[in-house]
């Protein structure tokens, strides 16, 4: 399995990959993993394709992607693209720990998507909603659609998953029903 990512920043509660590719990268609210020990668990909540050199913005040409690479094939040398992760969980051996890894992950460490195995047990119960949740530096409702979204896919669109993260839901914004209401139109 070919990597998707290498860390390049890391803290507890999350971590800064770059792709090995520019504008390549997971979607927005895939599950991924490190290939460090504690193995870390997270969800891509931010993508960014900006300038490698601090400080330097890229110029507008007024030509389509296709024309630059052909006359300007050089720009594309000078970008770099960046997804952020919030961490969900880790695992020393074999059994998942839905709580921040004790280390974060080393920098330099390859990123993965996540196996379907993986993704079903990451998302069985309710805790990546509450890791979202709790975040105060990611787009929350985005983020809990886009990951629902990808956890129902594994399950062949199981309409009892997805009333049961429903339910959780309500729980979770039980004071702010326009919220919630929003939120359940947009997942179905």
């Amino acid at each position: 399995m070919e990597h998707i990512g290498e860390v390049i920043e890391s803290s507890t509660k999350g971590f800064t990959a770059q792709s090995p590719k520019i504008g390549k990268s997971p979607s927005f609210g895939t599950f991924v993993k490190t290939d460090s020990t504690p193995v870390v668990y997270g969800l891509v909540y931010e993508i960014i394709t900006q300038s490698s050199e601090p400080g330097r913005k890229p110029t507008a040409y007024d030509m389509s992607i296709d024309e630059l690479k052909r006359e300007q094939p050089q720009i594309f040398e000078l970008l770099k693209t960046e997804f952020h992760v919030l961490t969900m969980a880790h695992s020393q051996s074999k059994e998942i720990q839905f709580t921040l890894s004790p280390l974060p992950p080393p920098i330099h460490s390859f990123i993965y998507e996540c196996t379907s195995k993986e993704k079903r047990e990451l998302s069985e119960q309710d805790f990546f909603l509450r890791a979202i949740m709790s975040s105060s530096n990611v787009p929350v409702d985005d983020l809990i659609i886009s990951s629902l979204s990808n956890a129902d896919k594994i399950r062949k669109n199981d309409d009892e998953y997805i009333v049961r993260m429903g339910k959780s839901l309500s729980r979770y914004f039980k004071d702010d029903y326009e919220r919630l209401s929003s939120i359940l139109r947009r997942i179905l």
